[in-house]
């Protein structure tokens, strides 16, 4: 005890020194207007510059969770104008408007997102595979379609309580169904390797209509991918290797080495349209 006190006595100077240099500044800007014009402006502006960087900081740090939000929200609006597309052409003039459903549900089927983040990826290979943070405790069953904002990613091919393993497009096992939009025209999307921005749609009749720059998209021919999910673009129109169809170079809209928040389909149906084409 008698040595606190004596530490005490020892830096009571600094003690007293502090609190006269506090008292002396307290009353410097208090009773002169222009050193206390001077003091505020100084403090707010040191004041704006800590909140712009408690801001940034606090966006940083929300930056995820938005971008996951966003990459969701976007997938429900491509459906949603799938939707769309489809019903306003069979609308009478004076009907009810169509208004699809903000929701997670995607309108118009039994289709519900489950958010996942890409743990690990790979695009240089042949047969490229992805790891997403979500498994089967969170309702994950192989052969679940996997998309992003701005398209499809791949189908999952095995699961574990809390991850998932996907087959990605950028894979030569990989085969999606998809179609021109717009047209009843279908083939199905490979990737032959080389170049992760570029697909192949093949069995493209050489009547069909077809120009640079034209949208492809699932074309809902099997229950891993809703219709009107995404693609790409056509790039180049090339004959096929037999000369009775056209081969369609495409310009893939999902960057796979630029990814990291995805969607996993669950399609509430599956179970039965698999037993019932088993049949």
């Amino acid at each position: 005890m008698h040595d606190f006190i004596d530490r005490i006595i020892a830096y009571v100077h600094w003690v007293l020194f502090l609190f006269l240099e506090a008292l002396s500044g307290f009353l410097l800007f208090q009773y002169n207007h222009y050193q206390g014009s001077i003091w505020f402006t100084q403090a707010n502006t040191v004041s704006g510059i800590v909140h712009e960087w408690e801001s940034g900081i606090l966006s940083y740090l929300r930056m995820p969770a938005e971008n996951a939000a966003l990459v969701r929200r976007n997938i429900i609006l491509q459906h949603n104008l799938n939707v769309l597309r489809h019903t306003v052409p069979t609308q009478p003039s004076q009907g009810e408007a169509f208004s699809p459903s903000p929701s997670g549900e995607l309108e118009g089927c039994c289709l519900s997102l489950i958010p996942a983040r890409i743990i690990d990826n790979s695009v240089r290979k042949r047969d490229n595979m992805l790891v997403i943070d979500v498994g089967s405790e969170d309702g994950v069953a192989p052969e679940m379609g996997v998309v992003s904002g701005s398209g499809v990613v791949g189908i999952v091919s095995g699961v574990t309580p809390h991850h998932a393993l996907v087959m990605s497009i950028l894979n030569s096992h990989s085969s999606i169904s998809c179609r021109l939009r717009g047209t009843e025209y279908f083939g199905y999307m490979k990737w032959t390797g080389g170049n992760p921005l570029r697909a192949y749609m093949d069995d493209v009749p050489r009547h069909a209509h077809i120009k640079k720059g034209d949208v492809i998209e699932t074309s809902g021919f099997s229950n891993v991918f809703p219709a009107g999910i995404f693609l790409g673009k056509v790039a180049e129109i090339k004959n096929s290797s037999d000369g009775l169809a056209y081969e369609l170079e495409i310009l893939l809209g999902t960057d796979l080495a630029n990814l990291r928040h995805v969607n996993v389909i669950n399609n509430f149906s599956k179970a039965e349209l698999d037993s019932l084409m088993a049949q």
